[in-house]
């Protein structure tokens, strides 16, 4: 297939077309319009000027006779651009008049020409040179013929010249159209060639490719930024799902382990204490597979947005009071203290079981990570309003995260843990991510302590968009 016909088969081409052919027609209608109605203008004036001459004349013949209406006409012939004056004879022999010979049958009947008619008017050069008018023949009373008319070489010139202006006009348009036209189908094609060969690198497998934006915010742009957040939607979808197929693999194989070993090992237990035993740690494992299962499941519903019709107007500082209040007693176990600063009457559009959930997570990590470091033993719960959102932070003051790791514990299973001797899955900070994505929010992890290299601690900080007004 031709390049030609590549760029035919676009729509855009197509439509230009279509309009390229509209504006032909109708400037040609134009032209066919203007060009009559000047032609039939200037003819009314032409008739209405030899209507008045005409009258001018006979009041010249009542007054003066014969040699009155003479001395009219020769003075008017000899004035510049003059109508056609001529007397003839009954027979139509020309007797006087600024004419060489007129058209055969002219004189024969009184009143207007039906038809523009032919006749020689004298050169310069003394050659007669043919030219058409209209005239208006008058009878007298002796029966000679006076014939007063006007040449039709002005309108058929001014038709001539408003023609040749509206075809000339015509055709530069047309050719600029055509430029436009071929440009635009020239840069549409090579755009649509770039967002195909794009393409063919993302169906091959490349999701890290993304569709041309030329920055001109047309069509195009728009739709290749959503088709480009569309791509980057599922590229982090299906990292996220190679990143868990690994994780559960490794994650799971051990206590899968486990549990198949304390299954043998209760089999083989002589007493039925041990068995009992050895029982009830299997359920306690059984049930902590369950809850990594329950926490996956709720970050792909989270993720997928299958959540968001639940949003209502909450109480962001009630929620964070009374999720500070039900660990407490969790922190004064684990030998700390958790402060509070919570603003009044924080109200926003979200999901409160989901929220609750991700400031649960927070202080779980906070007491889990920090209980047993050098560090203050204490947790410190914030809720302010900044200008750049609501922010709810949980800061603790044990050994912290390293900013090149921070990205990483975002990511499910991922523990900094590595002898995984702390109980968790590795889905806290997942979950409150994602729980942020379906508000529309951000997370951010930070030092709580910057500058210390002991007991820096870290701060994560879960911000909400601004209410609207």
């Amino acid at each position: 297939m031709t390049r030609f016909h590549v760029v035919f088969k676009s729509t855009a081409v197509r439509l230009s077309a279509l309009y390229i052919v509209l504006f032909a027609l109708c400037a040609a209608f134009l032209v066919f319009y203007v060009t009559a109605l000047s032609e039939r203008i200037l003819s009314q004036q032409t008739r209405e000027t030899l209507e008045q001459e005409v009258a001018d004349v006979q009041r010249s013949y009542n007054r003066g006779g014969l040699n009155g209406m003479l001395r009219l006409m020769e003075r008017r012939a000899r004035q510049p651009g003059a109508n056609l004056y001529v007397i003839a004879s009954p027979s139509g022999e020309i007797l006087a008049g600024n004419v060489a010979s007129v058209q055969p049958g002219v004189f024969d009947e009184e009143g207007w020409t039906p038809l523009p008619f032919q006749y020689e008017r004298y050169s310069e050069s003394g050659s007669p040179v043919p030219h058409l008018a209209n005239a208006h023949v008058i009878v007298l009373d002796n029966g000679l013929r006076v014939l007063i008319g006007r040449d039709l070489g002005e309108p058929q010139k001014l038709r001539l010249l408003v023609r040749r202006a509206l075809m000339v006009a015509l055709g530069v348009m047309g050719l600029g159209a055509l430029v436009i036209w071929f440009g635009i189908g020239r840069n549409a094609l090579r755009r649509i060639d770039r967002m195909s060969a794009a393409s063919t690198k993302i169906m091959a497998g490349d999701l890290s490719q993304r569709l041309p934006v030329g920055g001109s915010g047309d069509e195009f742009d728009r739709m290749s930024e959503s088709l480009n957040a569309m791509l980057g939607r599922i590229e982090k979808l299906n990292e996220g799902l190679r990143q868990v197929s690994d994780n559960i693999a490794h994650d799971l194989k051990t206590p899968l382990t486990r549990l198949r070993n304390k299954a043998a090992d209760a089999l083989d237990q002589p007493s039925e204490d041990a068995r009992r035993a050895g029982l009830e740690g299997i359920i306690a494992e059984s049930d902590q597979l369950i809850r990594t299962f329950n926490a996956l499941l709720m970050i792909s519903r989270v993720e997928a947005g299958s959540v968001a019709a639940e949003m209502s107007d909450v109480d962001l500082s009630g929620i964070v009071t009374d999720s500070a209040e039900l660990y407490e007693p969790v922190a004064e176990e684990a030998g700390m203290v958790l402060t509070t600063e919570i603003a009044d009457g924080v109200i926003i559009q979200g999901n409160r079981e989901l929220i609750g959930q991700a400031i649960f997570n927070l202080v779980d990590n906070a007491v889990k990570y920090s209980a047993d470091c050098a560090g203050e033993p204490r947790i410190d719960v914030k809720l302010m309003r900044r200008d750049d959102g609501i922010c709810i932070s949980v800061a603790d003051h044990g050994p912290g995260i390293p900013a090149d790791r921070r990205e990483d514990v975002i990511k499910r299973f991922v523990r900094l843990d590595e002898s995984r001797s702390k109980p968790g899955t590795g889905l806290g900070l997942s979950l409150v991510e994602a729980v942020m994505e379906l508000h529309s929010g951000r997370l951010e992890l930070g030092d709580t302590n910057p500058g210390r290299e002991q007991g820096r601690g870290l701060t994560v900080t879960m911000i909400f968009p601004q209410p609207a007004a």
